[in-house]
């Protein structure tokens, strides 16, 4: 591991763990501006898998959830378990909860607006990052180039055996005798 991805990550992941220990912390004080988030999405889950019906309408559990998966998905980016899929939930995850939260478009106050136009933009950084980090490879081939290389191989080693066989072929009938 790089020493840039050895400290990026746990930075990264440190910023979303203290605000997941907050909305634990707060959860009866977040839930109203989660509902005006969760008031759309859920319906919406719930009309794209209508098979899965266990998902709670109840902001507040929702709060608890989300801030559950940014501790665990932190964690794992911060230890470099899992690095890409702990990055791309945290991204899942931090984009609603961004726009709940930092919905500096309906404050009227100018502070106020200041202040959440901040945490929005900066919660964007960390969506950015957590996209780079979910496609970091840590300097091994990716899938996609895995899978064109594989096929490539795949043709490469067809064409050797096809000329394998002919090259026996060729010594077999040098071999017989002519009838």
């Amino acid at each position: 591991m790089s020493l840039s991805r050895m400290f990026a990550r746990p930075l990264i992941a440190a910023g979303i763990l203290y605000g997941a220990q907050n909305a634990l912390r707060h959860t009866d004080d977040l839930a109203p501006k989660a509902a005006t988030v969760t008031d759309k999405v859920v319906p919406a889950a719930k009309k794209a898998v209508p098979q899965a019906r266990v998902i709670p309408d109840d902001p507040a559990t929702l709060v608890r959830i989300n801030a559950g998966v940014q501790i665990a998905a932190s964690l794992a980016l911060a230890t470099g378990r899992a690095p890409r899929l702990s990055a791309g939930v945290l991204t899942a995850s931090l984009v609603p909860s961004t726009v709940a939260a930092h919905a500096f478009w309906s404050e009227s106050d100018p502070e106020a607006k200041r202040t959440q136009q901040m945490a929005f933009f900066k919660n964007l950084s960390i969506i950015g990052g957590l996209l780079v980090a979910s496609g970091d490879t840590d300097g091994r081939p990716g899938m996609a180039w895995r899978a064109r290389h594989a096929g490539k191989d795949a043709r490469r080693e067809a064409h050797h055996l096809a000329s394998a066989a002919k090259q026996e072929a060729r010594l077999a009938r040098a071999k017989s005798p002519v009838g």
